[in-house]
C-alpha cells in the first residue's frame, strides 16, 4: 500500500506569510473596486501590484518554495521527454484516424444489420 506524505504549515512565520498573502489578494480585489472612480488604469495597476506582492509573499513561504521546486523538477522532466519526429507523428495520427474510420464503418454496418434482422425479419415491421 502506497503512503502519501501530507505537508502542513508548521511555523508561525509561515502561517503568517500565507495569511498575509491571502489578505493581500483580498485587499487587491477591494482596491480594484474602490479605485473605480479613478479610472480603469488605476484599477488594473492596483490589482496587478497587489497580486504581485501577494505572489511574492507566498513564494517566500515554505509552501511557495515547495511549489517552485516542484515546477523546476517538472521542467527538468519535460526536457527529458523524447518527442516524435514530424513524420512519425503524422503517421501515427493517420493510423488513429484510419482505425477510427474502420471502427465507425464496422459499427454502422453492425447496427444496420441488427436493425434489419430485428425489425424486418423477426418483427416484420416495414419502414
Amino acid at each position: 500500500m502506497a503512503t502519501t506524505q501530507v505537508e502542513t504549515v508548521n511555523t508561525t512565520a509561515d502561517k503568517a506569510k500565507l495569511f498575509g498573502a491571502a489578505g493581500l489578494v483580498i485587499l487587491s480585489l477591494v482596491a480594484y473596486y474602490a479605485l473605480a472612480q479613478k479610472g480603469s488604469l488605476f484599477q488594473w495597476l492596483g490589482l496587478i501590484a497587489g497580486l504581485g506582492v501577494a505572489t511574492f509573499v507566498f513564494l517566500t513561504s515554505e509552501s511557495g518554495k515547495a511549489l517552485l521546486a516542484f515546477g523546476q523538477d517538472s521542467v527538468k522532466e519535460i526536457k527529458k521527454v523524447v518527442w516524435p519526429a514530424r513524420k512519425e507523428a503524422v503517421q501515427m495520427t493517420a493510423y488513429v484516424f484510419g482505425f477510427v474510420l474502420i471502427m465507425a464503418l464496422f459499427l454502422w454496418l453492425t447496427d444496420k444489420t441488427l436493425e434489419w434482422v430485428f425489425y424486418d425479419l423477426i418483427l416484420g415491421w416495414r419502414k
